[in-house]
Protein backbone atom coordinates (compact mmCIF):
# COMPACT_ATOMS: atom_id res chain seq x y z
CA UNK A 1 0.00 0.00 0.00
CA UNK A 2 1.40 3.38 -1.03
CA UNK A 3 0.84 5.55 2.04
CA UNK A 4 2.35 8.63 0.40
CA UNK A 5 -0.19 8.46 -2.41
CA UNK A 6 -3.01 8.00 0.11
CA UNK A 7 -1.67 11.02 1.98
CA UNK A 8 -1.67 13.20 -1.13
CA UNK A 9 -5.18 12.08 -2.05
CA UNK A 10 -6.53 12.98 1.41
CA UNK A 11 -4.61 16.24 1.80
CA UNK A 12 -6.81 19.32 1.76
CA UNK A 13 -7.05 22.81 3.20
CA UNK A 14 -8.53 23.64 6.58
CA UNK A 15 -11.25 25.73 4.91
CA UNK A 16 -12.31 22.80 2.73
CA UNK A 17 -12.13 20.31 5.59
CA UNK A 18 -14.50 22.20 7.89
CA UNK A 19 -17.18 22.20 5.20
CA UNK A 20 -17.94 18.69 6.45
CA UNK A 21 -19.45 20.23 9.61
CA UNK A 22 -23.20 20.84 9.40
CA UNK A 23 -25.67 22.55 11.73
CA UNK A 24 -26.59 20.30 14.65
CA UNK A 25 -23.36 18.28 14.47
CA UNK A 26 -21.30 17.03 17.40
CA UNK A 27 -17.65 17.86 16.81
CA UNK A 28 -14.79 16.38 18.83
CA UNK A 29 -12.09 19.04 19.13
CA UNK A 30 -9.17 17.02 20.47
CA UNK A 31 -7.82 17.08 24.00
CA UNK A 32 -5.46 19.46 25.75
CA UNK A 33 -2.43 20.18 23.51
CA UNK A 34 -3.95 18.36 20.51
CA UNK A 35 -6.83 20.85 20.19
CA UNK A 36 -6.65 21.93 16.52
CA UNK A 37 -5.21 25.28 15.46
CA UNK A 38 -5.58 25.71 11.69
CA UNK A 39 -8.90 23.85 11.74
CA UNK A 40 -10.05 25.99 14.67
CA UNK A 41 -9.39 29.16 12.67
CA UNK A 42 -11.26 27.77 9.69
CA UNK A 43 -14.10 26.59 11.90
CA UNK A 44 -14.40 30.07 13.40
CA UNK A 45 -14.91 31.51 9.91
CA UNK A 46 -17.57 28.91 9.14
CA UNK A 47 -19.46 29.02 12.46
CA UNK A 48 -21.53 32.18 11.78
CA UNK A 49 -23.24 30.24 8.97
CA UNK A 50 -24.21 27.40 11.33
CA UNK A 51 -26.38 26.78 14.39
CA UNK A 52 -26.36 24.31 17.25
CA UNK A 53 -22.82 23.02 16.77
CA UNK A 54 -21.81 21.00 19.84
CA UNK A 55 -18.07 20.84 20.43
CA UNK A 56 -16.47 18.38 22.84
CA UNK A 57 -12.97 18.72 24.31
CA UNK A 58 -11.19 19.72 27.47
CA UNK A 59 -8.21 21.25 29.28
CA UNK A 60 -7.86 24.03 26.74
CA UNK A 61 -4.36 25.50 26.69
CA UNK A 62 -5.30 28.61 24.68
CA UNK A 63 -8.48 30.40 23.74
CA UNK A 64 -9.80 28.84 20.54
CA UNK A 65 -10.89 31.17 17.76
CA UNK A 66 -14.34 29.58 17.82
CA UNK A 67 -14.74 31.21 21.26
CA UNK A 68 -13.99 34.63 19.77
CA UNK A 69 -16.70 34.90 17.14
CA UNK A 70 -19.54 37.37 17.65
CA UNK A 71 -22.20 35.94 19.97
CA UNK A 72 -20.86 32.36 20.07
CA UNK A 73 -23.85 31.14 22.11
CA UNK A 74 -26.05 31.64 19.04
CA UNK A 75 -24.00 29.12 17.08
CA UNK A 76 -22.34 26.66 19.43
CA UNK A 77 -21.88 25.01 22.80
CA UNK A 78 -18.57 23.92 24.26
CA UNK A 79 -19.01 20.72 26.26
CA UNK A 80 -15.93 20.15 28.40
CA UNK A 81 -14.79 16.91 29.95
CA UNK A 82 -12.48 18.91 32.23
CA UNK A 83 -12.62 22.67 32.72
CA UNK A 84 -9.81 25.16 32.83
CA UNK A 85 -9.59 28.92 33.22
CA UNK A 86 -10.46 29.63 29.59
CA UNK A 87 -13.57 27.48 29.75
CA UNK A 88 -14.66 28.94 33.09
CA UNK A 89 -14.79 32.41 31.52
CA UNK A 90 -16.88 31.05 28.66
CA UNK A 91 -19.51 29.74 31.10
CA UNK A 92 -20.51 33.33 31.84
CA UNK A 93 -21.04 33.90 28.12
CA UNK A 94 -23.57 31.09 28.03
CA UNK A 95 -21.91 28.62 25.68
CA UNK A 96 -19.55 26.55 27.86
CA UNK A 97 -20.78 23.64 29.98
CA UNK A 98 -19.14 20.92 32.04
CA UNK A 99 -19.90 17.28 31.26
CA UNK A 100 -19.51 15.33 34.53
CA UNK A 101 -17.85 11.95 34.11
CA UNK A 102 -15.02 9.96 35.64
CA UNK A 103 -12.20 10.50 33.19
CA UNK A 104 -11.54 6.75 33.04
CA UNK A 105 -15.02 6.24 31.58
CA UNK A 106 -14.47 8.39 28.48
CA UNK A 107 -13.35 5.59 26.13
CA UNK A 108 -16.38 3.45 26.93
CA UNK A 109 -18.66 6.47 26.79
CA UNK A 110 -17.48 7.24 23.26
CA UNK A 111 -17.82 3.64 22.13
CA UNK A 112 -21.31 3.27 23.63
CA UNK A 113 -22.60 6.79 23.01
CA UNK A 114 -25.88 7.34 21.20
CA UNK A 115 -24.44 10.67 20.03
CA UNK A 116 -20.99 9.86 18.62
CA UNK A 117 -19.07 12.67 16.98
CA UNK A 118 -20.16 13.54 13.48
CA UNK A 119 -16.72 15.03 12.94
CA UNK A 120 -13.47 14.61 14.91
CA UNK A 121 -10.64 17.08 14.28
CA UNK A 122 -7.40 17.26 16.21
CA UNK A 123 -3.63 17.72 15.92
CA UNK A 124 -1.32 14.76 15.34
CA UNK A 125 2.37 14.08 14.78
CA UNK A 126 3.52 13.55 11.16
CA UNK A 127 2.70 10.21 9.56
CA UNK A 128 5.35 7.51 10.08
CA UNK A 129 6.60 5.04 7.47
CA UNK A 130 3.86 2.60 8.43
CA UNK A 131 1.05 5.05 7.78
CA UNK A 132 0.29 5.96 11.41
CA UNK A 133 -0.40 9.41 12.85
CA UNK A 134 0.56 9.53 16.52
CA UNK A 135 -1.86 11.24 18.92
CA UNK A 136 1.06 13.04 20.58
CA UNK A 137 0.84 13.39 24.37
CA UNK A 138 -2.94 12.84 24.34
CA UNK A 139 -3.74 9.17 23.79
CA UNK A 140 -6.42 9.61 26.44
CA UNK A 141 -9.71 8.63 24.75
CA UNK A 142 -8.88 9.58 21.16
CA UNK A 143 -8.86 6.06 19.70
CA UNK A 144 -12.36 5.51 21.02
CA UNK A 145 -13.51 8.84 19.54
CA UNK A 146 -12.13 7.83 16.16
CA UNK A 147 -13.83 4.44 16.23
CA UNK A 148 -17.26 6.10 16.22
CA UNK A 149 -16.69 9.40 14.42
CA UNK A 150 -18.27 9.66 10.98
CA UNK A 151 -15.53 11.94 9.62
CA UNK A 152 -11.96 12.15 10.93
CA UNK A 153 -9.78 15.16 10.08
CA UNK A 154 -6.19 15.24 11.30
CA UNK A 155 -4.09 18.40 11.46
CA UNK A 156 -0.42 17.51 11.11
CA UNK A 157 2.03 19.41 13.29
CA UNK A 158 5.73 18.68 12.81
CA UNK A 159 6.40 19.89 16.36
CA UNK A 160 4.05 17.37 17.96
CA UNK A 161 6.10 14.84 19.96
CA UNK A 162 5.73 11.22 18.93
CA UNK A 163 4.67 9.52 22.13
CA UNK A 164 5.23 5.80 22.15
CA UNK A 165 2.89 3.41 23.86
CA UNK A 166 1.82 0.11 22.48
CA UNK A 167 -1.90 0.49 22.03
CA UNK A 168 -4.40 3.21 21.12
CA UNK A 169 -1.73 5.89 20.78
CA UNK A 170 -2.18 6.47 17.03
CA UNK A 171 -4.52 6.26 14.03
CA UNK A 172 -3.79 4.74 10.63
CA UNK A 173 -4.17 6.80 7.47
CA UNK A 174 -6.69 4.30 6.12
CA UNK A 175 -9.11 5.43 8.85
CA UNK A 176 -8.56 9.16 8.24
CA UNK A 177 -10.87 11.04 5.88
CA UNK A 178 -8.95 14.30 5.47
CA UNK A 179 -5.47 15.60 6.25
CA UNK A 180 -4.64 19.25 6.88
CA UNK A 181 -1.13 20.62 7.21
CA UNK A 182 -1.06 23.54 9.61
CA UNK A 183 1.65 26.10 10.30
CA UNK A 184 3.40 23.79 12.76
CA UNK A 185 2.93 25.95 15.87
CA UNK A 186 4.94 25.19 18.98
CA UNK A 187 3.14 22.79 21.30
CA UNK A 188 1.25 24.75 23.92
CA UNK A 189 3.16 25.12 27.15
CA UNK A 190 1.72 25.40 30.63
CA UNK A 191 4.72 27.48 31.51
CA UNK A 192 7.01 26.85 34.43
CA UNK A 193 5.28 26.25 37.72
CA UNK A 194 5.43 29.07 40.21
CA UNK A 195 8.14 28.57 42.82
CA UNK A 196 7.00 26.37 45.68
CA UNK A 197 5.71 28.33 48.64
CA UNK A 198 6.60 27.58 52.25
CA UNK A 199 3.18 25.93 52.57
CA UNK A 200 3.83 23.76 49.49
CA UNK A 201 7.17 22.67 50.87
CA UNK A 202 5.73 21.87 54.30
CA UNK A 203 3.03 19.68 52.77
CA UNK A 204 5.57 18.01 50.47
CA UNK A 205 7.82 17.04 53.38
CA UNK A 206 4.98 15.25 55.15
CA UNK A 207 4.17 13.26 52.03
CA UNK A 208 7.72 12.39 50.95
CA UNK A 209 8.36 10.90 54.37
CA UNK A 210 5.58 8.39 53.61
CA UNK A 211 7.02 7.24 50.27
CA UNK A 212 9.11 4.02 50.27
CA UNK A 213 11.78 3.02 47.80
CA UNK A 214 10.28 1.26 44.80
CA UNK A 215 6.96 3.12 45.07
CA UNK A 216 4.86 3.83 41.98
CA UNK A 217 3.82 7.48 41.64
CA UNK A 218 0.80 9.43 40.43
CA UNK A 219 0.97 13.21 40.65
CA UNK A 220 -1.91 15.59 40.04
CA UNK A 221 -1.59 19.01 38.53
CA UNK A 222 -0.74 22.04 40.70
CA UNK A 223 1.83 23.57 42.97
CA UNK A 224 1.74 21.05 45.78
CA UNK A 225 2.15 17.87 43.68
CA UNK A 226 4.96 19.62 41.81
CA UNK A 227 6.58 20.57 45.13
CA UNK A 228 6.39 16.91 46.13
CA UNK A 229 8.02 16.00 42.82
CA UNK A 230 10.85 18.49 43.37
CA UNK A 231 11.48 17.13 46.85
CA UNK A 232 11.49 13.55 45.53
CA UNK A 233 14.07 14.55 42.91
CA UNK A 234 16.31 15.83 45.72
CA UNK A 235 15.67 12.88 48.04
CA UNK A 236 17.44 9.55 48.55
CA UNK A 237 14.49 7.61 47.16
CA UNK A 238 15.28 5.11 44.40
CA UNK A 239 13.73 2.67 41.93
CA UNK A 240 10.50 4.63 41.66
CA UNK A 241 7.87 3.90 39.03
CA UNK A 242 5.26 6.05 37.28
CA UNK A 243 1.64 5.20 36.48
CA UNK A 244 -0.34 8.39 36.20
CA UNK A 245 -3.21 10.16 34.50
CA UNK A 246 -1.30 13.32 33.66
CA UNK A 247 2.42 13.41 32.98
CA UNK A 248 3.88 16.65 34.31
CA UNK A 249 7.30 18.33 34.41
CA UNK A 250 8.00 17.02 37.90
CA UNK A 251 8.31 13.48 36.51
CA UNK A 252 11.00 14.65 34.09
CA UNK A 253 12.97 16.14 36.98
CA UNK A 254 12.61 12.95 39.03
CA UNK A 255 13.66 10.80 36.08
CA UNK A 256 16.68 12.96 35.22
CA UNK A 257 17.71 12.78 38.88
CA UNK A 258 17.98 9.00 38.42
CA UNK A 259 15.12 8.18 40.77
CA UNK A 260 12.87 6.43 38.23
CA UNK A 261 13.72 2.94 37.02
CA UNK A 262 10.30 1.27 37.18
CA UNK A 263 11.96 -2.05 37.91
CA UNK A 264 9.73 -2.66 40.94
CA UNK A 265 6.53 -2.27 38.92
CA UNK A 266 4.35 -5.38 38.88
CA UNK A 267 3.01 -4.42 35.45
CA UNK A 268 4.60 -2.38 32.65
CA UNK A 269 7.95 -3.03 34.27
CA UNK A 270 10.46 -0.32 33.45
CA UNK A 271 7.92 1.93 31.76
CA UNK A 272 6.24 5.18 32.78
CA UNK A 273 2.55 4.94 31.87
CA UNK A 274 0.37 8.03 31.37
CA UNK A 275 -2.88 9.06 29.62
CA UNK A 276 -1.92 12.59 28.59
CA UNK A 277 0.79 15.14 29.21
CA UNK A 278 1.12 18.91 29.36
CA UNK A 279 3.94 21.09 30.58
CA UNK A 280 6.97 22.91 29.27
CA UNK A 281 9.02 22.14 26.17
CA UNK A 282 11.35 20.17 28.45
CA UNK A 283 8.55 17.67 28.98
CA UNK A 284 7.68 17.35 25.28
CA UNK A 285 11.33 16.83 24.37
CA UNK A 286 11.62 14.14 27.03
CA UNK A 287 8.53 12.25 25.84
CA UNK A 288 9.38 12.41 22.13
CA UNK A 289 10.30 8.90 20.88
CA UNK A 290 11.16 7.85 24.43
CA UNK A 291 10.53 4.08 24.72
CA UNK A 292 10.62 4.31 28.52
CA UNK A 293 7.43 6.40 28.48
CA UNK A 294 4.16 4.63 27.72
CA UNK A 295 1.32 6.67 26.21
CA UNK A 296 -1.88 4.73 26.88
CA UNK A 297 -5.65 5.23 26.91
CA UNK A 298 -7.18 6.61 30.08
CA UNK A 299 -9.34 3.54 30.69
CA UNK A 300 -6.04 1.71 31.21
CA UNK A 301 -4.05 4.25 33.24
CA UNK A 302 -7.01 5.13 35.48
CA UNK A 303 -8.45 1.64 35.79
CA UNK A 304 -8.68 0.81 39.48
CA UNK A 305 -7.66 -2.78 38.68
CA UNK A 306 -4.41 -1.63 37.04
CA UNK A 307 -3.64 0.86 39.80
CA UNK A 308 -4.26 -1.71 42.55
CA UNK A 309 -2.00 -4.24 40.80
CA UNK A 310 0.98 -1.96 41.45
CA UNK A 311 2.55 -2.40 44.89
CA UNK A 312 3.21 0.69 47.03
CA UNK A 313 1.15 2.91 44.80
CA UNK A 314 1.37 6.56 45.89
CA UNK A 315 -1.33 8.97 44.69
CA UNK A 316 -0.93 12.71 45.35
CA UNK A 317 -3.68 15.19 44.47
CA UNK A 318 -4.91 18.68 45.31
CA UNK A 319 -8.34 19.74 46.53
CA UNK A 320 -10.33 22.95 46.93
CA UNK A 321 -11.76 22.28 50.38
CA UNK A 322 -12.89 19.62 52.83
CA UNK A 323 -15.56 19.46 55.51
CA UNK A 324 -15.51 17.95 58.99
CA UNK A 325 -17.21 14.82 57.71
CA UNK A 326 -14.22 14.20 55.44
CA UNK A 327 -15.95 15.04 52.15
CA UNK A 328 -13.47 16.41 49.61
CA UNK A 329 -14.34 18.92 46.91
CA UNK A 330 -11.66 19.14 44.24
CA UNK A 331 -13.62 20.68 41.38
CA UNK A 332 -15.86 23.60 42.27
CA UNK A 333 -16.25 26.75 44.35
CA UNK A 334 -19.82 26.28 45.45
CA UNK A 335 -21.79 26.11 42.20
CA UNK A 336 -18.94 27.62 40.15
CA UNK A 337 -17.24 24.87 38.17
CA UNK A 338 -13.44 25.03 38.42
CA UNK A 339 -12.11 21.83 36.88
CA UNK A 340 -13.76 18.40 36.89
CA UNK A 341 -13.97 14.98 38.46
CA UNK A 342 -10.98 13.79 36.44
CA UNK A 343 -9.41 10.64 37.79
CA UNK A 344 -8.89 11.65 41.40
CA UNK A 345 -11.39 9.18 42.84
CA UNK A 346 -10.03 6.35 40.68
CA UNK A 347 -6.57 6.87 42.14
CA UNK A 348 -7.85 7.29 45.69
CA UNK A 349 -9.67 3.96 45.42
CA UNK A 350 -6.94 2.17 43.48
CA UNK A 351 -4.11 3.27 45.77
CA UNK A 352 -5.92 1.94 48.84
CA UNK A 353 -6.36 -1.44 47.14
CA UNK A 354 -2.66 -1.53 46.27
CA UNK A 355 -0.37 -3.59 48.50
CA UNK A 356 1.23 -0.87 50.65
CA UNK A 357 -0.51 1.86 48.66
CA UNK A 358 -1.45 5.30 49.96
CA UNK A 359 -3.39 8.24 48.56
CA UNK A 360 -2.85 11.80 49.73
CA UNK A 361 -5.27 14.70 49.37
CA UNK A 362 -3.36 17.90 50.05
CA UNK A 363 -4.22 21.57 50.35
CA UNK A 364 -3.21 24.74 52.11
CA UNK A 365 -5.22 25.19 55.29
CA UNK A 366 -6.38 28.68 54.23
CA UNK A 367 -6.76 30.97 51.24
CA UNK A 368 -6.88 34.76 50.96
CA UNK A 369 -9.78 36.49 49.24
CA UNK A 370 -9.36 39.51 46.98
CA UNK A 371 -10.23 41.84 49.85
CA UNK A 372 -7.47 40.35 51.99
CA UNK A 373 -9.76 38.24 54.20
CA UNK A 374 -8.24 34.89 55.17
CA UNK A 375 -10.63 31.95 54.92
CA UNK A 376 -10.25 28.35 56.04
CA UNK A 377 -10.33 25.60 53.45
CA UNK A 378 -11.55 23.30 56.21
CA UNK A 379 -15.19 24.03 56.95
CA UNK A 380 -17.98 22.44 58.99
CA UNK A 381 -19.80 21.49 55.78
CA UNK A 382 -19.07 22.09 52.13
CA UNK A 383 -20.53 25.27 50.67
CA UNK A 384 -23.95 25.04 49.06
CA UNK A 385 -23.57 23.53 45.59
CA UNK A 386 -20.05 22.22 46.14
CA UNK A 387 -19.27 18.93 44.43
CA UNK A 388 -18.12 15.91 46.42
CA UNK A 389 -15.21 14.54 44.40
CA UNK A 390 -14.05 12.04 47.04
CA UNK A 391 -16.61 10.73 49.50
CA UNK A 392 -15.89 10.60 53.21
CA UNK A 393 -15.68 6.81 53.02
CA UNK A 394 -12.83 6.88 50.50
CA UNK A 395 -10.32 9.49 51.66
CA UNK A 396 -7.10 7.99 53.02
CA UNK A 397 -4.48 10.59 54.03
CA UNK A 398 -5.26 14.29 54.31
CA UNK A 399 -2.39 16.80 54.45
CA UNK A 400 -2.00 20.52 55.15
CA UNK A 401 1.03 22.54 56.20
CA UNK A 402 0.03 21.72 59.81
CA UNK A 403 0.28 17.97 59.54
CA UNK A 404 -0.82 14.71 58.01
CA UNK A 405 -3.73 12.55 59.22
CA UNK A 406 -5.02 9.14 58.18
CA UNK A 407 -8.81 9.41 57.93
CA UNK A 408 -9.56 5.87 56.78
CA UNK A 409 -12.05 4.05 59.01
CA UNK A 410 -12.36 6.76 61.64
CA UNK A 411 -15.65 7.35 63.40
CA UNK A 412 -17.25 10.75 62.71
CA UNK A 413 -15.94 12.26 65.96
CA UNK A 414 -12.44 10.87 65.35
CA UNK A 415 -12.48 12.18 61.80
CA UNK A 416 -13.56 15.66 62.88
CA UNK A 417 -10.83 15.69 65.49
CA UNK A 418 -8.17 14.61 62.99
CA UNK A 419 -9.20 17.14 60.36
CA UNK A 420 -9.35 20.00 62.87
CA UNK A 421 -5.89 19.05 64.12
CA UNK A 422 -4.40 20.09 60.77
CA UNK A 423 -6.55 23.20 60.31
CA UNK A 424 -5.06 26.65 60.73
CA UNK A 425 -4.88 27.34 64.52
CA UNK A 426 -6.92 30.54 64.13
CA UNK A 427 -9.96 28.53 63.01
CA UNK A 428 -9.78 25.48 65.27
CA UNK A 429 -11.96 26.73 68.11
CA UNK A 430 -14.65 27.80 65.67
CA UNK A 431 -14.52 24.41 63.95
CA UNK A 432 -14.77 22.60 67.28
CA UNK A 433 -17.85 24.62 68.19
CA UNK A 434 -19.47 23.71 64.87
CA UNK A 435 -18.53 20.05 65.29
CA UNK A 436 -20.27 20.07 68.67
CA UNK A 437 -23.43 21.51 67.10
CA UNK A 438 -23.39 18.77 64.47
CA UNK A 439 -22.90 16.06 67.16
CA UNK A 440 -19.59 14.85 65.77
CA UNK A 441 -17.48 15.90 68.75
CA UNK A 442 -16.91 14.12 72.05
CA UNK A 443 -16.13 15.87 75.31
CA UNK A 444 -13.03 13.71 75.51
CA UNK A 445 -11.74 15.02 72.19
CA UNK A 446 -8.52 16.99 72.27
CA UNK A 447 -8.81 20.75 72.45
Amino acid sequence: MDFKTMYENKLTTADEAVKSVKSGDWVDFGWCVTTPVALDAAMAKRLPELTDINFRGGILMWQPEIFQIEEPAKHMTWNSWHMGGIERKAIAQGFSFYAPIRYSELPRYNRDSKTPSNVAMFQVAPMDEHGFFNFGPSASHMAAVCERAETIIVEVNENMPRCLGGFEESIHISKVNMIVEGDNPAIASMGKSAPATAVDEAVAKYIVNEIPNGACLQLGIGGMPNAVGSLIAQSDLKDLGVHTEMYVDAFVDIAKAGKITGKKKNIDNGRQAYAFAAGTQKLYDYLDNNPECMSAPVNYTNDIRQISALDNFISINNAVDIDLFGQVNAESAGTKQISGAGGQLDFVLGAYLSNGGKSFICMSSTFTQKDGTVKSRINPTLSNGSIVTDTRANVHYFVTEYGIVNLKGLSSWQKAEAIISVAHPDFRDELIAEAEKMHIWKQSNKR
